[in-house]
């Protein structure tokens, strides 16, 4: 006859053997690891012993690998501005070639009876005409084409030029005559007379011809043939471009605005 178990017995006996597999106890836990400050991390060979010759995140290596980028970027900005400096003079000189050689040295008197010599060009735009007091149309024409060019610029660039009128008929355009004549122009140009020596030299040092014979009467009622040109001298007291009879006020304001613009940019400055 077979051995009854009930129900009841079952159930006690599973539950038993589920109860043996529970997890165990709190104090039957891991111990926790205790925490590590960053001072406790170093770098460690690969025997776990650790490298003296790191110091603080970088190796050896990482130190060259950064002086050398350094080196690197040293000569590289070296070389850019060497480069630099080279496209400078060559466009400075580009800006010389071909132009003619136009000006020099000369000592004349202003109609204040003052000394003025090529020296007294330097630092301002100029622009330098030759002509005479008693020319019937073509100077007073011209003259005032100065005075409308420079009411122009000042707008912009405020007193930055120097108009200047050389006499070539000496004979007769005095100091008190140059004075007398200019009164009806721009109050800002300089008559500039001398004897005849002096006129010859400026004229030649300019390439300005002129038919006035050293012996000319200054009572004398004659007309001087000499060329007509405006010639635009930069602040160095260098020549950049003679305006003909035919250039109207505005080119001449145009083209001055554009010679004025590439010599700042070269010389990183201004007037």
């Amino acid at each position: 006859m077979s051995k009854f178990i009930s129900p009841i017995t079952r159930t006690r006996s599973r539950t038993t053997r589920i109860a043996s597999l529970s997890p165990p106890t709190l104090s039957r836990r891991l111990p926790i690891q205790p925490y590590r400050t960053y001072a406790q991390f170093h770098q460690s060979t690969p025997s776990g012993a650790r490298d003296k010759s790191a110091v603080g995140v970088f190796t050896p290596t990482a130190a060259a690998l950064f002086v050398a980028t350094g080196v690197g970027l040293y000569y590289y900005f070296q070389y850019e501005k060497r480069k630099l400096q080279e496209k400078k003079e060559k466009e400075l000189e580009s800006r010389s070639v071909g132009r003619p050689n136009i000006g020099g040295p000369f000592t004349l008197t202003t109609h204040q009876g003052n000394p003025f010599s090529e020296q007294d060009l330097l630092g301002k735009w100029n622009f330098v005409y030759f002509g005479f007091t008693n020319c019937p149309d073509i100077c007073p024409a011209e003259l005032d084409k100065v005075g409308t060019i420079l009411k122009s610029l000042e707008s912009e660039y405020g007193q930055a030029f120097q108009p200047v009128f050389i006499s070539v008929d000496p004979a007769r355009d005095s100091t008190s005559q140059m004075k007398k004549y200019l009164a009806d122009f721009h109050p800002r140009i300089i008559g500039l007379t001398g004897d005849y020596a002096a006129a010859k030299s400026v004229c030649k040092a300019y390439r300005v011809y002129f038919s006035t014979p050293p012996n000319a009467d200054p009572k004398g009622d004659y007309l001087v043939d000499h060329s007509i040109y405006i010639y635009f001298m930069d602040p160095d007291g260098k020549f950049v471009e003679a305006f003909g009879q035919n250039s109207t006020a505005e080119d001449v304001v145009e083209r001055v605005k554009k010679e004025i613009g590439g010599w700042e940019k070269e010389m990183g400055r201004k007037v």
